[in-house]
């Protein structure tokens, strides 16, 4: 299973780059995403570490730490899962009696570490600020009404 920290640091990085509103306090921000306050103070910290995001304790809220078409959905992917388990793990420990078994860890960490650079890659390629400029296009099903 993907956790969901990518796509929640993602929302938070958004409403910081739409900026219309000047709320930009963790319970705003859980109030639009739909989770705890605690959430987005937890993923905050990632995005401030990765150099994302900026924060100021009380009213003062956070803002994007360099303009969002100078921050990639790589940047954002690293921020939180940078250093960390790869996103696609190889089962277990296989026995190493077979000789399909002894070879297949690293069959399987090859076929999926090119899957990620794949990914990173296409994350490199993307914006928030392009993400934010189709997050304000109308949806196709409020132009069909």
């Amino acid at each position: 299973m993907i956790p969901t920290r990518y796509p929640v640091a993602l929302h938070i990085l958004l409403l910081l780059a739409d900026g219309s509103e000047a709320d930009t306090t963790s319970g705003r921000m859980a109030r639009s995403i739909g989770t705890n306050p605690v959430v987005v103070r937890r993923i905050a910290g990632l995005l401030v570490r990765g150099g994302l995001m900026v924060v100021q304790r009380g009213p003062g809220g956070a803002a994007l730490a360099r303009p969002a078409d100078a921050i990639t959905l790589a940047e954002v992917w690293q921020a939180v899962h940078g250093g960390g388990q790869p996103l696609l793990r190889v089962h277990g420990r296989p026995t190493q009696t077979e000789p399909l078994a002894r070879r297949i860890t690293q069959v399987l960490r090859d076929r999926f570490d090119a899957a990620e650079q794949a990914l990173l890659a296409d994350l490199g390629s993307t914006t928030l600020a392009e993400l934010a400029a189709r997050l304000r296009q109308p949806s196709p099903a409020s132009a069909q009404q």
